[in-house]
């Protein structure tokens, strides 16, 4: 320091990992055993799959055929489990979880007697509705029928000379048994005389129009005979009941006279005054008369019933 002259000191900082506290071999090192465990787990899938589950692996990385499934036989394993249990299982490995599914649900006999009745229950409704639409449609044919057979027995009358006077002996409506034509006496004109069975020609004219009719149909046909409550009087053993069936029983003879074939006819039949057309006066002309039925071939289906009072 002589002369006033400052000392100059130079230091040489040398930089670097030295010592063993540096951090660079520490990050090589970890490299190093991250690679090693790679290495040796790779040993260890080798050692316990088979060749088509490396396969599987494989073409999962980089497939030799796409697949559109990702499970099952279409997933990495390619439907193959790394064992028959489900896992792979080493003679060092702990057990593994094996999960089985629940095979199917044996049906009972009594189940399948039960479905069996069901399915035969359901046949049968299925059959049971074909077949009331059926009769349905068979009786609305039928009933349209009736309306045509009525409407030209009337028409008939009317353009007959002699018989557009008696329409009023005539009456036509559809009953549930079916079409029913009643010939009905009236205070001057009688289809019997008093008491008897013989025709008169004015009920033989109507009969043949009559007639006319049951050849367009196929039905068959029921005759009945009826008479007022007033007692036949001549004889002990003749009664309203004789009468009344003897009448039906000319009837019968006259529409096959006229063509209606004998097997066309159902009954013939007397009801005497049992079945009045008048019932507030049975001594009425009125109540004597032919009731003609073409029977129904088709049974109306019953109207629905009416709803519940609230």
């Amino acid at each position: 320091m002589a002369n006033g002259e400052a000392t100059i000191v130079i230091k040489k900082v040398v930089k670097g990992g030295g010592g063993h506290h540096g951090g660079a071999w520490k990050v090589a090192y970890a490299d190093f055993v991250t690679a090693m465990m790679a290495f040796f787990l790779l040993l260890w899938l080798l050692n316990v799959t088979t060749d088509e589950q490396r396969h599987g692996v494989a073409d999962y990385f980089a497939p030799s055929a796409a697949s559109k499934s990702t499970s099952g036989s279409g997933g990495i394993m390619g439907g193959m489990s790394m064992s028959t249990e489900g896992a792979r299982v080493g003679q060092s490995s702990p057990p593994s979880v094996v999960m089985e599914m629940a095979p199917p649900r044996q049906r009972k006999p009594a189940e399948e007697d039960e479905d069996q009745k069901e399915g035969e229950a359901g046949h049968e409704e299925a059959k049971q509705l074909e077949e009331r639409e059926l009769l349905r449609q068979m009786a609305e044919r039928e009933q349209e029928e009736f309306e045509n057979a009525e409407e030209a027995l009337r028409q008939a009358m009317q353009d007959s000379p002699g018989l557009s006077d008696m329409a009023k002996n005539l009456i036509v409506d559809n009953t549930p048994e079916g079409l029913r034509i009643q010939l009905v006496d009236q205070e001057n004109a009688s289809m019997f005389p008093s008491g008897g069975s013989t025709m008169q020609e004015n009920l033989q004219k109507i009969l043949e129009k009559v007639a006319d009719i049951i050849h367009r149909m196929p039905n068959q046909i029921a005759i009945t005979g009826h008479t007022d409550s007033i007692p036949f009087r001549g004889r002990n053993d003749y009664s309203n009941w004789e009468l009344s069936a003897e009448r039906a029983n000319a009837s019968r003879r006259t529409l096959v006279g006229f063509g209606v074939p004998i097997s066309r006819i159902a009954t013939v039949s007397g009801k005497a005054d049992t079945d009045p057309l008048v019932p507030e006066d049975p001594t009425l002309p009125t109540n004597r008369r032919i009731s003609i039925v073409l029977l129904r071939e088709a049974a109306l289906m019953p109207s629905a019933p009416p709803a519940p009072d609230n």
